[in-house]
């Protein structure tokens, strides 16, 4: 195993196991993460001798993934299969203080379950408030108030640290509110800056480890979308004091396309800000970059993104299983998923 400092990259891989060239490619000094997809994923046994092999081959290397319940649970025969959050919102309206635990639990079992397997990290939770129409946000938002919504992720977050892992707040500043979905359009979020405060309030009062920028244009602040653009992530790091990570949503997607190709959108994304690049379902525009792309890489940004990865050994899978805090948190995701 070799230590190198992480890169700015955050790339995918082929399949179940690891080919030569995705080897090559995770011990590129640009690259400083692996994402995994249901693709990557047979059961625990394997994933856990998959995550092995890829932290073997350098560290700290962060491996994540999207896990956040509901639609979006990447893996599922063998794992917890967890509620959307907007079930959480609907137990909120009427018990709070047991929606609030509830959440703690469903983010301690997130992370205690992808921990015993080798996964650093996973991008959740979803802080965008449900304004309704929107074709890709729906039951994956908490709530619809902003107060809810720090009730619930706060307390997400908490469980996911109970777990071992970090927390990821997205998408910044906010995608509830536009309806197309920018994995393929490019959303317009038309609101003045002021009628966004509600959207913001999360970000501002939870204490988070990274956030994911989205692929949206918002007219009051910036022609690009905010993984594009200087001037949220300035007023991200000056305004919210925000001091963690900032992800780029996928880079492959639709709404991504408003800069041109991909080593553009790359530079463009890290010249704005963001600290780790996240370009995946796209082999040969990885293969691009890691040829093409010669940034001046900034060394704070990779501790930042160092600090993500666990430094405390997690359960394995056998011992979590017979933990009474997990099993207690078993019963309550069964009720909610009941």
């Amino acid at each position: 195993m070799k230590h190198l400092a992480p890169g700015p990259l955050m790339i995918d891989i082929a399949g179940a196991r690891l080919t030569d060239l995705d080897r090559e490619r995770l011990c590129h000094p640009l690259v400083g993460g692996v994402i995994l997809f249901t693709r990557n994923y047979e059961n625990p046994v394997q994933l856990v001798a998959l995550t092995a092999e890829i932290h073997a081959l350098r560290t700290p290397l962060l491996i994540a993934v999207d896990h956040e319940g509901g639609r979006v649970q990447r893996f599922r025969d063998g794992f917890t299969r967890l509620p959307a959050m907007a079930a959480l919102g609907c137990l909120w309206d009427s018990q709070p203080a047991a929606a609030i635990e509830a959440a703690h639990q469903v983010g301690y079992v997130l992370a205690a379950e992808l921990r015993s397997c080798g996964v650093d990290y996973s991008f959740t939770p979803v802080l965008d408030l449900d304004y309704g129409p929107s074709r890709v946000i729906g039951d994956r938002a908490f709530h619809r108030l902003p107060e809810a919504v720090v009730a619930l992720a706060g307390a997400l977050v908490s469980g996911l640290r109970a777990g071992g892992m970090g927390s990821c707040g997205k998408h910044f500043p906010g995608h509830g509110y536009v309806i197309p979905d920018s994995h393929v359009d490019l959303p317009v979020d038309d609101r003045s800056l002021e009628a966004m405060q509600e959207d913001l309030i999360p970000y501002r009062e939870i204490d988070l480890d990274a956030v994911m920028a989205a692929h949206v244009i918002y007219d009051c602040m910036d022609c690009n979308t905010a993984v594009f653009s200087n001037k949220w992530i300035d007023y991200l790091r000056n305004n919210i004091r925000f001091e963690g990570v900032v992800f780029t949503d996928d880079l492959s997607m639709q709404g991504a396309g408003v800069v041109g190709g991909m080593l553009n959108r790359v530079d463009t994304a890290y010249r704005a800000g963001c600290d780790m690049l996240v370009v995946c379902n796209a082999p040969d525009a990885v293969g691009e970059v890691l040829a093409d792309w010669h940034p001046q890489v900034d060394p704070a940004r990779g501790k930042r993104v160092a600090a993500l990865v666990p430094k405390q050994p997690a359960r394995d899978w056998p011992a979590l299983q017979s933990e009474p805090l997990y099993q207690a948190a078993l019963e309550t995701i069964a009720r909610l998923m009941a």
